[in-house]
């Protein structure tokens, strides 16, 4: 059958990768080599200068490998099967780490003088990346509040020089969702280039939320999280519509050398099949919890998609997310103090950052992940001294709600 016939779910156990090549293996072997013989002088030639930029790919050419910082079979095949996960995705590169993926994202597009909108709270490693890091070599970021539709509009319409806006919805660890298709809107309103617009999808992708069909450019991924699942593994994956925009990014992975090695793709390509068993079950489990949790006395909010009272808010999740995710936070009385003596007293769940895993994992955002923000960006985000962010697995439910339930009563 030809390919674009085929639903997402059977075409990632049928795409990209052909048993002949691997001594008819049902699955990819791992290639560990280094570097690649040649099928000829032409070969090598043509593969640095696709590798390089100075010539593009035809549909469907066979192009040689060169060395494993720059393409690997594993890698190939991983990209390759991941496309059909990402609705409206034409092609994909992986990376040794989300933080990789993101780096190299913004590397690709951004130049001193040039401005990032970003939403805000966002993964505190890419807020230290912004505002840190990026500034020194002149590029300036602006933080926009997530879920705040009019502001970001008004900076995006406004602000000098913008060449990326990126999206974390929801935004960790306080869940709330930005409108990806109002952002994309307004950016092409602005006159002269239209900014990239960079989704980072981890906490519902690619499941539950499409970022490429409500006008995104670009999605990015921590694939340790719901992309594995199994919290024993670091990679990243960026995806695109546009071919030309991965091939950017493609040359400077390669410059910087941090494509991820054949043995996590092996083992991530594996995982791919079973991303929306996996996600389905994490979501209904989390929804069953979340909503019953809401009524116990030590707990102020239940941060969590299905229980949002902001307008707004209810009507982004409705537009843009199919099911409201595996992730809640909860904010309990009794402050920091309250919060330690409930991850003190859990005994399924596991005090740990990360999320996404089979695992429930459960942590204090503002000692932890979000743990360098000042004060003000505290208050801005929401994150409190009594927060907990909660990543759902696959128990059974019933056992992990009364795990936080005595963990809540022993408060």
């Amino acid at each position: 059958m030809p390919t674009n016939s085929l639903r997402p779910g059977t075409e990632v156990l049928t795409r990209g990768f052909d048993p002949s090549l691997s001594v008819g293996s049902a699955r990819p072997a791992v290639f560990r080599s280094s570097t690649y013989v040649f099928s000829s002088p032409e070969a090598a030639e043509r593969a640095f200068d696709i590798m390089a930029g100075r010539a593009t790919p035809e549909p469907g050419e066979q192009i040689d490998l060169v060395y494993s910082r720059f393409n690997h079979p594993n890698a190939e095949i991983l990209e390759d099967q991941i496309v059909p996960l990402e609705a409206g995705a034409r092609a994909a590169l992986v990376f040794n780490s989300g933080m990789a993926a993101i780096v190299t994202a913004l590397f690709a597009f951004l130049r001193p003088g040039d401005t990032v909108v970003y939403t805000v709270p966002i993964y505190g490693g890419t807020q230290k990346l912004i505002e840190n890091f990026l500034s020194a070599w002149g590029v300036a970021g602006i933080a926009a509040p997530a879920g705040q539709s009019e502001k970001i509009d008004d900076i995006i319409r406004t602000a000098k020089n913008v060449r990326m806006i990126l999206v974390e919805t929801p935004a960790n660890p306080t869940v709330i969702m930005t409108d990806i298709a109002r952002c994309a809107a307004t950016a092409r309103e602005r006159s002269g280039e239209r900014p990239i617009i960079a989704v980072d999808n981890t906490m519902l992708g690619p499941a539950f939320q499409h970022p490429l069909d409500l006008g995104a450019d670009l999605v990015v991924y921590s694939a340790t999280k719901y992309l594995s699942g199994f919290s024993d593994l670091i990679g990243g994956v960026v995806l695109a519509h546009d071919r030309e925009l991965i091939q950017k990014i493609r040359s400077l992975r390669g410059l910087f050398g941090n494509i991820l090695q054949p043995d996590e793709c092996w083992m991530l390509d594996s995982r791919l099949p079973t991303v929306g068993l996996r996600m389905n079950r994490q979501s209904k489990n989390a929804q069953h919890i979340a909503e019953r949790l809401a009524r116990h006395p030590k707990v102020a909010k239940v941060l969590y998609p299905t229980l949002f009272d902001d307008a707004e808010q209810i009507r982004i999740r409705l537009k843009q997310c199919d099911f409201p995710g595996a992730m809640f936070s909860l904010d309990l009385r009794g402050g920091k103090k309250g919060a330690f003596e409930f991850l003190r007293n859990l005994k399924l769940a596991r005090n740990a950052v990360s999320l996404g895993g089979v695992e429930t994992l459960v942590c204090h955002p503002k000692t932890t992940t979000h743990s360098g923000f000042t004060e003000q960006q505290f208050a801005e985000a929401g994150i409190t001294d009594g927060l907990v962010r909660i990543s759902v697995g696959i128990e059974d439910w019933r056992d992990l709600l009364g795990d936080f339930e005595q963990a809540l009563n022993a408060m």
